[in-house]
């Protein structure tokens, strides 16, 4: 585990950007639902983000999953740290918690609090 190319990747990815989403598609041209989704709360509340599209490499798609341990795609990061998919950011966001571990985190919104 400690030697796989893939979770290496994923390590250095997520250190060197405060917040990444592993995804079905582009910010630009998200290919589900779900990403989508995702994609429109960073993009309402502001938030810069590295989307990472697991579409074009099967390797990256196996390995997120197995990476955070959960089993589906999108899978946003902020700080390093596994936030959740699609459900969980949506329900964070409707509660004002992901702008509250935003904020904490120190990661800038384009939006006032």
């Amino acid at each position: 585990m400690i030697d796989n190319p893939v979770f290496e990747r994923i390590r250095a990815d997520i250190a060197d950007n405060d917040v990444v989403l592993y995804m079905k598609g582009t910010p630009v041209f998200p290919q589900c639902g779900f990403s989508a989704a995702v994609v429109q709360v960073l993009s309402h509340l502001g938030v810069q983000f590295k989307g990472i599209d697991v579409l074009t490499d099967s390797g990256l798609r196996q390995g997120i999953k197995e990476f955070a341990q959960w089993p589906t795609i999108p899978q946003l990061y902020v700080k390093g740290e596994f936030v959740g998919g699609c459900d969980i950011v949506r329900e964070m966001f409707e509660t004002g918690e992901l702008q509250e571990l935003l904020q904490s985190k120190g990661v800038a919104t384009g939006r006032a609090a």
